[in-house]
């Protein structure tokens, strides 16, 4: 089932609105149609990881580690751990976290679509400055300088960032676009928005990711299912139609870049339509996707798969991954 990402500001209010998503979707999986599904809630919070890891200040970066953001990293690798074991078509993932590198979101919109589930973006909408005068409150509190204006001895103390590294954070961060697949759909709330404003976008987010008319996902076709290559010239094949595709790139490009590729479909029944980034394209670069794809497709070489190897799906497939390629690297 769905992957929903809350990605906004830090101390934005993400936390409070992805509790509140998770409520009200524990609610509908009350009724007779959201029955079948399981609902999970992932965060820093839920792993037990701290504010701290994404702090790349010098002074507390700790001695002999093998990188600045190591431990950034590390509670990436957590997160993302977490999220593919628990999804599937069965299950509704909210990630509260900070989400806020693009790279990271397409990441996980790929584990969904390999699945053949969806994903969308709840965008939190917060000034810089309202979510800066949140995370000093929670500074303050915790150095004991407004212990008169904490509340109850019992009340929930909430990890605040340190200053430093919240503005890193705030400055890091890549806001969600509705034009890339990876953040569409995108729904936003502001952080002061009421409660029945929240629940019309909750429901927004049902009907999208949940509901009759949510719309079918196909998992990427980039690695080639083929049968058995009864004439043994399934590598031939494979190296000369990539490499002819290569060179009609390269000689087709306009200098400044950017623009279109028409291939001709080996079937004659028209063109592949190839969008270019909007810089020139050089050599080693195309020479480098082309062997990570070869490298992808080489393996189980006899083996019986679902479909047949052709020309057409060979080069259906290298465009296709050229054009995911060029569009995550924009």
């Amino acid at each position: 089932m769905p992957l929903v990402m809350v990605a906004g500001y830090p101390t934005s209010g993400k936390s409070t609105r992805a509790k509140q998503l998770y409520d009200d979707f524990s609610e509908r999986l009350k009724t007779p149609a959201g029955s079948k599904y399981r609902l999970h809630l992932i965060s820093d919070e839920t792993l037990s990881i701290s504010r701290c890891v994404y702090d790349l200040s010098p002074d507390k970066v700790p001695e002999h580690t093998r990188s600045a953001n190591a431990s950034e990293k590390d509670a990436r690798a957590a997160i993302y751990a977490a999220v593919r074991r628990v999804l599937s078509p069965r299950d509704i993932v909210i990630l509260d976290h900070l989400n806020y590198i693009k790279g990271w979101r397409y990441q996980l919109f790929c584990e969904a679509k390999n699945i053949s589930t969806p994903s969308c973006v709840l965008q939190i909408g917060c000034s810089v400055d309202r979510a800066r005068a949140v995370n000093e409150e929670r500074l303050a509190r915790r150095d004991g300088s407004r212990s008169d204006e904490a509340g109850a001895e019992d009340a929930p103390v909430v990890e605040p960032y340190e200053p430093a590294n919240w503005d890193n954070l705030v400055f890091r961060y890549e806001e969600p676009n509705a034009m890339s697949r990876w953040d569409s759909p995108l729904f936003a709330l502001v952080w002061d928005d009421d409660e029945a404003r929240a629940k019309e976008v909750f429901q927004d987010i049902w009907e999208g990711i949940a509901g009759d008319g949510r719309e079918k996902v196909v998992p990427n076709k980039v690695v080639i299912q083929r049968g058995k290559d009864a004439g043994g010239d399934y590598l031939y094949t494979l190296d000369r139609e990539t490499q002819a595709i290569v060179k009609r790139i390269l000689e087709l490009q306009p200098e400044e870049g950017g623009g279109e590729i028409k291939i001709p479909k080996a079937s004659g029944d028209g063109d592949l339509t190839l969008e270019l980034p909007g810089r020139k394209l050089l050599l080693p670069q195309l020479q480098r996707l082309r062997r990570a794809f070869l490298g992808m497709n080489r393996g189980g070489i006899g083996l019986e798969g679902l479909g047949n190897m052709s020309v057409a799906r060979v080069q259906e497939s290298f465009v296709g991954y050229l054009d995911d390629s060029f569009r995550n690297e924009d």
